[in-house]
């Protein structure tokens, strides 16, 4: 009997265990850090640290050793994500009401791929299709680790501009910079062949993925809105109360577009956006979120316990000094300066700005873009490195801005007239906060 207490546990036991902890820790962690200066994925990095340090566990995750797997999950994560996203943003869709985000996306966007492109280029001595496939995979702010600034759920009037901003920009720029990817791509192909590359990249990457990706998006999520809001009453799906039709819509929808060649990022996204339009004020929409926002969470924890347990075994060991300050230049210098850059004039308030252009957040996306990229680059010889920088800058990023994110949100929640401490922490009757965004 005492032999067998003394013997390794089963693997398959303790994967059991951790998944059953794993899901506890969803529920209640974000309670419990509601008033912390830490984060849920500074959490989910540190158990993956614990469990890759254990000699008798077998856990040695590797983003090289598993590329196709990599790119699928972080995938799988980033669409859950954007349907969760589109799904709370209350502000009906505008050019005038989403200023801020076009500042974002037509600014900051391309001004950090190019930035990153030009570090990589120069600084780090990288080939300048890898340079540029680094700045595009970099540049992007995401979806999943963002939900600290990210809206509140729908109906719940936690909305002002800077949380706006945020998700909004998480939502489009994912879609906004698969052309870069795709850039960096066939420049890479160009090299080794000499093939011309512009007129394919223009022509389909472009405008055919970017144009046909929002108008399959925008009729699919018109046709789930009429199926579930506007069919006879006996047999709305409203009625059920089934939070599933928001997975069902995103799956659906990524895989019609991307059946079609387009970018699936981008149509997940507008047909959340198209979905809530349908019946903007109705409560399914609550339990739409719910769901996917659980399922995200979970999927997000998953991945950030592989990701702390390939930091464990060596993901960092290839970094050079050269690309620790490049990753902190990223993060602290080429973000928040293209972040200003992008809102200068705009009617916000400089500490409105000043928060939007900080929590550039990288995560989940910047692995999804990298593990795409790398997979369709023939030469992979730079691969570790790469793993490296980006897993360097989103380990960074994580730590920063989680650390970071309560205490500044909090004060931006006293400026704007809420209190942080309340049990919903919901704006006081007409609140509209203070005139920002270019309304």
């Amino acid at each position: 009997m005492f032999e067998k207490l003394t013997e390794a546990p089963d693997p398959y036991i303790l994967v059991l265990m951790s998944f059953g902890v794993l899901i506890a820790l969803v529920a209640w962690l974000p309670l419990a850090l509601r008033r912390l200066p830490l984060s849920l994925p500074i959490v989910c990095i540190g158990l993956g640290v614990i469990l890759g340090a254990m000699p008798w566990f077998d856990f040695a995750p590797s983003p090289l050793d598993h590329p196709e797997f990599t790119e699928r999950f972080a995938e799988f994560v980033v669409i859950i994500a954007l349907m969760g996203a589109g799904l709370k943003i209350d502000r009906a869709f505008g050019f005038r009401s989403w200023m801020t985000t076009w500042r974002l996306i037509f600014l900051t966007l391309p001004l950090g791929i190019a930035l990153i492109a030009l570090l990589a280029g120069t600084w780090l001595a990288l080939p300048w299709a890898i340079a540029l496939l680094l700045g595009a995979a970099l540049a992007p702010t995401d979806p999943v680790l963002a939900s600290d600034v990210q809206v509140g759920p729908p109906k719940t009037g936690e909305e002002d501009e800077v949380r706006f901003a945020l998700t909004s920009e998480a939502g489009v720029n994912d879609g906004a910079a698969f052309p870069f990817v795709h850039l960096a791509i066939a420049l890479a192909a160009s090299a080794m062949t000499g093939e011309p590359w512009l007129g394919e990249w223009l022509a389909h990457n472009v405008l055919w993925e970017i144009g046909a990706g929002i108008l399959v998006g925008y009729l699919i999520g018109r046709l789930f809105g009429w199926i579930t809001f506007r069919i006879p009453a006996e047999t709305k799906l409203v009625k059920t109360g089934d939070g599933l039709i928001a997975l069902s819509a995103t799956f659906v929808s990524y895989g019609v577009t991307e059946t079609m060649h387009c970018y699936g990022f981008l149509s997940v996204f507008v047909t959340a956006l198209t979905f809530r339009r349908a019946s903007h004020s109705h409560e399914f929409h609550k339990s739409m979120h719910d769901l996917t926002e659980q399922i995200e969470r979970i999927s997000m924890m998953v991945l950030l316990l592989l990701f702390g347990g390939a930091l464990m075994h060596g993901l960092l060991a290839p970094l050079q000094l050269a690309d620790v300050v490049a990753a902190v230049l990223i993060l602290l210098v080429i973000r928040p300066l293209t972040g200003l850059i992008a809102l200068a004039g705009s009617h916000s308030s400089w500490h409105e700005r000043l928060t939007i252009s900080f929590f550039g957040i990288r995560g989940i996306g910047s692995f999804y873009y990298l593990a795409y990229g790398l997979n369709h680059i023939e030469d992979a010889s730079l691969a570790p490195r790469l793993w490296a920088i980006v897993g360097l800058v989103v380990l960074l990023s994580i730590f920063m801005h989680g650390l970071s994110v309560t205490p500044i949100m909090r004060k931006l929640d006293r400026v704007q007239g809420r209190d942080p401490d309340a049990e919903d922490a919901v704006p006081p009757p007409g609140f509209q906060g203070p005139a920002s965004g270019d309304r």
